[in-house]
């Protein structure tokens, strides 16, 4: 392994870029779905993903997840491989409170993984961004700055908000457990305010885990889905520090609408943002995970909506019952 340098924002980068990729292309009746993932200039590859055209736990639903893992990989690993399970065991998920379940979900596989000393002591920790499909609704719940777009009717429209130190609601809540905002991260150190893991951000026993410097609640939010959604992107950071979100939904639907297949454009798509080199800001030298979700047809509704009667209405789940 050549080691070129360490930087303090990037850590150890590579002499030359990791390029080869880790691309699966799954499809059923309603989706076809791309992954696509990718070293890059990094040492080691800290991302996982979840793509589930069927949940274990509920059939009817379709899941997809990015998780953006920093300071090794264990905590986005587990939760790639069981952020689901969490979800649809909730009670909420069983009485219809899918927002509820995604909230709790996160905050019990927080707690769960914090129980494993593995864990525990690679002091590691992951960004999460989430969207579940079930009875012709989107929901869509994150934590991080991991980030959520779709394609819409002709335009992009964010279902996720990134979670920054710098945001004034954040840093109220980092202050307010005893942190601090320095460099744009908390305590001088962490880039993002919502991570799950990052253990040593969450030690106010006086407070509950909603409340912590650094805090495993996500934001979620939902929507009606309709004829008029093409795509879904899901992906890390690696993506929207290099591309805005408007520049992805126009790459990606550029690309769809020529027939290109998702698994193929998530490639494209990471190769466009790979940086040249590793001089300047580094921006493009990060790990990279892309997830496409090109909606082909709508899913069955055991609510049987007419969704022709659909309208894009992106709201807060805070307000479902």
């Amino acid at each position: 392994m050549n080691i070129l340098s360490n930087d303090w924002d990037m850590g150890i980068t590579l002499s030359n870029p990791v390029t080869e990729k880790d691309t699966s292309f799954i499809e059923n009746a309603y989706f076809k779905v791309g992954v696509s993932s990718m070293q890059g200039w990094r040492v080691t590859m800290e991302d996982s993903h979840s793509v589930l055209l069927e949940m274990p736990g509920d059939p009817s639903a379709a899941f997809f997840g990015v998780f953006d893992g920093h300071g090794g990989p264990s905590i986005a690993e587990y939760a790639g491989a069981h952020l689901d399970k969490f979800i649809t065991s909730h009670e909420s998920y069983k009485t219809g409170n899918i927002s509820k379940a995604i909230e709790r979900g996160f905050i019990e596989i927080d707690n769960k993984m914090r129980e494993d000393n593995g864990l525990l002591e690679e002091m590691s920790g992951s960004t999460a961004v989430v969207v579940l499909i079930k009875d012709n609704m989107v929901y869509c719940g994150n934590a991080g700055d991991s980030r959520a777009i779709a394609f819409v009717k002709d335009k992009t429209v964010p279902l996720s908000v990134d979670h920054k130190p710098n945001v004034p609601e954040e840093t109220r809540r980092i202050n307010e457990a005893g942190g601090w905002v320095e460099a744009n991260r908390v305590n001088g150190n962490l880039a993002v305010s919502r991570a799950l893991g990052d253990y040593v951000f969450k030690m106010d026993v006086k407070k509950p885990p909603e409340e912590q410097s650094v805090t495993a609640f996500p934001d979620v939010k939902k929507g009606s889905l309709s004829r008029d959604w093409k795509f879904i992107v899901l992906a890390c950071d690696g993506i929207w520090d290099v591309m805005s979100s408007d520049e992805v939904g126009n790459f990606v639907q550029q690309r769809l609408t020529n027939a290109v297949r998702p698994d193929t454009v998530c490639e494209e798509l990471m190769m466009n943002c790979l940086a040249s080199d590793v001089s300047g800001t580094q921006v493009g030298c990060d790990n990279m995970t892309v997830v496409i979700v090109q909606i082909v047809n709508l899913p069955e509704s055991s609510n049987a909506v007419n969704p022709s009667n659909m309208v894009l209405d992106w709201n807060s789940g805070a307000d479902e019952h």
